[in-house]
């Protein structure tokens, strides 16, 4: 394997296991905050005890997602050296206000609210919960506001003296559309990933409780979080379903040839249909060497067009519409196929859709068995909170596979409309004097390192988990709210 392909295996296997983490540390900040805050409102001990519990796993989850971020920014310059040189002067710029603002917010006023608990009037405290779910949301909109200038550069120019894309505008750089399409996609999925895991984790601690005994005390606090999570998913559930149609409407103008590969659609077809699964050759360029299976007419066409009947191109004639807009071969002379990995990006866009259903189910079934001050009480009830915890994940991670995998062969994808010259195949942005060697063992330490994380992240979610919501003692407060807070465990 040559070391272009080691460099994106490993650049795709180190993303995914730090998106993994990043999802649920962004919508569990908020959630988290809101317990807080109702604490502080209301002044119960359950909301209190729940802020102790999944402030635990935010913790834990926060922690091991910085650990899996900091090789993500040192890659640029490892393994991809003429892509950095290329845009590093618009790249850098979000990244940076990701770091100076975004991630010391973030630390600050974490550590504000991890050491505050019997320092800080309560009221204070809560605010430093908040500032951190804050600088949690800025982190993503610059990290996201990079990527999306990858798939769709604005606010630059290309420079021929010095063959590199440079800055004209960070305010384009920072609102470029496809910017504020995708950023209320990732927060939308975020709070699904969030909700469900506060919702599945309640529900295993709700039937555990009652089958303890039929009145335990923790049951109506269980059963608070249950909803508060199913309310969350399916709200977050809508938002993703709007917001991802939204996006995929603006792709289908940006990256026609990632939308067609979406449907696998090898040919030009007005009322296009959308097929739930496909078999033969994907990687073919016959439309009859593939067979799709329950379609439903027209969907494709409306979801890309906002059309039942509207026409979408197909991938055989948006190859060559590329080859005759950005060039036939490259700098080797080797022909440049623009189509993306079609298996890749037909099974991974129906993954994220079909994996997020399982927490629509969870949320729904939470609501229905709660209803009217209900506790659930079923075995089974269990075990779809327990299956459904890892699908947004896993829904999340296909959805970033699709986005990533769909832009290929471009790094830096070019702008249909305009900003000449402000694209990057990928096999121009590697670095060349890195060898596959090299490369190959770079993969291998990060992959068994970032296993190992894995591990230990897994077996610290599980302990802390199973303990279940702490004890606590409510605190003394004097009259004018003043005195130091001071709580045990």
């Amino acid at each position: 394997m040559e070391a272009l392909e080691l460099a994106r295996w490993q650049f795709g296997i180190t993303t995914v296991y730090h998106f993994v983490l990043v999802p649920l540390t962004i919508g569990l900040s908020i959630l988290v905050a809101i317990m807080q805050t109702a604490w502080v409102r209301t002044g119960k001990e359950k909301w209190l005890r729940l802020t102790k519990f999944y402030g635990k796993l935010l913790l834990i989850n926060f922690a091991l997602g910085v650990a899996t971020g900091i090789v993500q920014e040192f890659q640029f310059g490892m393994n991809w050296s003429n892509y950095s040189r290329f845009v590093g002067d618009i790249f850098g710029a979000p990244l940076a206000m990701e770091a100076l603002l975004a991630f010391f917010l973030e630390s600050t006023f974490l550590g504000l609210w991890i050491f505050g608990w019997d320092k800080l009037p309560k009221k204070l405290h809560l605010l430093t919960l908040w500032l951190f779910a804050i600088g949690s949301t800025l982190s993503a909109y610059f990290i996201i506001a990079a990527n999306s200038w990858m798939q769709h550069p604005v606010g630059a120019d290309y420079n021929p003296e010095t063959g590199r894309a440079e800055m004209n505008s960070i305010l384009e750089v920072l609102t470029n559309n496809t910017t504020l399409a995708a950023f209320p996609h990732v927060i939308a999925t975020a709070f699904l990933v969030s909700g469900t895991f506060v919702a599945g984790i309640a529900v295993y601690w709700m039937v555990k409780r009652h089958r303890e005994d039929a009145n335990h005390g923790d049951l109506p606090m269980y059963r608070t979080a249950a909803r508060f999570g199913a309310v969350t998913m399916l709200l977050a559930g809508v938002a993703v379903i709007i917001t991802g149609d939204v996006q995929g409407k603006l792709l289908a103008e940006q990256q026609p040839i990632k939308m067609a590969a979406a449907e696998g659609l090898m040919a030009t077809e007005t009322g296009a249909s959308f097929s739930l699964f496909a078999l033969g050759n994907l990687a073919g360029d016959d439309p009859d060497s593939v067979t799709h299976f329950i379609e439903i007419p027209g969907l494709t066409s409306f979801l890309f067009t906002g059309d039942w009947d509207g026409e979408v191109r197909g991938i055989n004639d948006l190859q060559s519409e590329y080859a005759e807009r950005y060039g036939a071969t490259d700098a080797a002379g080797e022909e440049i196929e623009y189509r993306p990995n079609l298996l890749v990006t037909y099974w991974s866009f129906r993954l994220m859709i079909g994996l997020a259903a399982f927490s629509a189910a969870l949320a729904l079934t939470i609501l229905w068995f709660t209803r009217k001050g209900g506790i659930t009480t079923k075995p089974w009830m269990k075990a779809l909170a327990l299956i459904s915890l890892p699908m947004p994940y896993l829904a999340a991670s296909f959805g970033w596979i699709f986005t990533e995998m769909g832009r290929q062969p471009f790094v830096v994808a070019p702008n249909p409309d305009g900003v000449d010259m402000v694209m990057l195949l990928t096999q121009a942005g590697y670095s060349p004097s890195v060898s596959a060697g090299e490369v190959a063992f770079s993969l291998v330490v990060f992959t068994v390192v970032y296993a190992i994380l894995g591990v230990f992240w897994f077996k610290l979610i599980q302990r802390y988990a199973v303990e279940g919501a702490p004890q606590v003692e409510e605190p003394t407060i004097d009259e004018d709210g003043s005195r130091p807070l001071s709580f045990a465990y």
